[in-house]
C-alpha cells in the first residue's frame, strides 16, 4: 500500500533522511522505531508532503512525492502529529466533524460509529477540547483523522506523556482501527507496545533503516536493540 524507496530529506543543509526504504501493506500495523533524532518524525512529515522529498513515495501504486499535503490526504493517507493539534475552543463532536471529507461517500467511520467503538469520546461529546485530558486529546486527534476515512494512517508518538491506563486505551484504539481494515504506520517510543501490536517493525538510525523484521526477530536481536534502541 505504501512503498518508500531511497528517501532523502533535508532541513536546510542538514541531511536528515539518508536513503530510507520500507513498506506498509494493506491491513498491517508497522512500527518505525529508533532513538530521538533518528529521523522517524521527519520520515512521516516527508511522506505527508510537509518536507520536500528526494526519492520515490508510492501510495496504492501511485507516486505521491511532490504532491501537497491536502492532495495526499485526499488520496486516503491520514496523519496524526505528535502535538495533538485539536481545536481547544470546539467540542469533541465539532472537532470530529471537521475531520470529515466534504461530499464524501460513506466510509468506515461516522460519528455514531466512533462513539460506539470509543464510548469515552461519546461521553465527552459536548465537552470542549481544552478540558480534555492528554489521553482524551490523543484519542480525539486519532478519531478526527479517521473521520476522513483513510486507508492508511500515520501516527506519531501516540502514547507520549500518558499515564499507563491511558496508554492501554490508546493501544486498544490502534488495534480496533486495524481490525476495521485501516493500515497503520506507527512511531512509538515504548518498545513493549510496538512489539505487542505490530506485524512488522523497522528500526531507524541516523536517517537509515538498520533493521527490518518481525517482533519475534527484534526480541531475539540483542545487538540491534542495544545499539539503536536502548538508552
Amino acid at each position: 500500500m505504501l512503498d518508500v524507496e531511497n528517501l532523502h530529506a533535508y532541513y536546510g543543509k542538514s541531511h536528515i533522511l539518508q536513503g530510507a526504504s520500507f513498506r506498509v501493506d494493506e491491513g498491517e500495523i508497522v512500527s518505525l522505531l529508533g532513538r530521538n533524532g533518528a529521523g522517524r518524525s521527519t520520515t512521516i512529515r516527508t511522506i505527508m508532503g510537509q518536507v520536500r522529498p528526494v526519492g520515490a513515495i508510492r501510495f496504492k501504486g501511485v507516486r505521491i512525492d511532490g504532491l501537497k499535503p491536502h492532495e495526499i490526504a485526499r488520496r486516503g493517507l491520514g496523519y496524526v502529529p505528535e502535538d495533538r493539534e485539536i481545536f481547544p475552543g470546539l467540542t469533541v463532536r465539532e472537532n470530529l466533524l471537521l475531520g470529515m471529507k466534504a461530499a464524501r461517500q460513506r466510509g468506515r467511520w461516522s460519528l455514531d460509529e466512533v462513539f460506539k467503538l470509543f464510548p469515552l469520546l461519546g461521553e465527552r461529546a459536548d465537552a470542549s477540547g481544552e478540558v480534555l485530558s492528554g489521553g482524551e486529546q490523543q484519542m480525539l486527534t486519532i478519531c478526527r483523522t479517521l473521520m476522513g476515512d483513510p486507508d492508511l494512517i500515520m501516527i506519531d508518538e501516540p502514547t507520549e506523556g500518558l499515564a499507563p491506563m491511558l496508554v492501554d486505551l490508546v493501544r486498544e484504539l490502534l488495534e480496533r482501527i486495524a481490525q476495521r481494515g485501516v493500515a497503520i504506520l506507527l512511531i512509538e517510543q515504548k518498545l513493549t507496545i510496538a512489539l505487542a501490536i505490530s506485524h512488522r517493525l523497522y528500526v531507524m538510525g541516523h536517517g537509515r533503516i538498520v533493521f527490518e523484521g518481525s517482533p519475534l526477530a527484534l526480541r531475539a536481536n540483542d545487538a540491534v536493540r542495544q545499539e539503536w534502541l536502548e538508552v
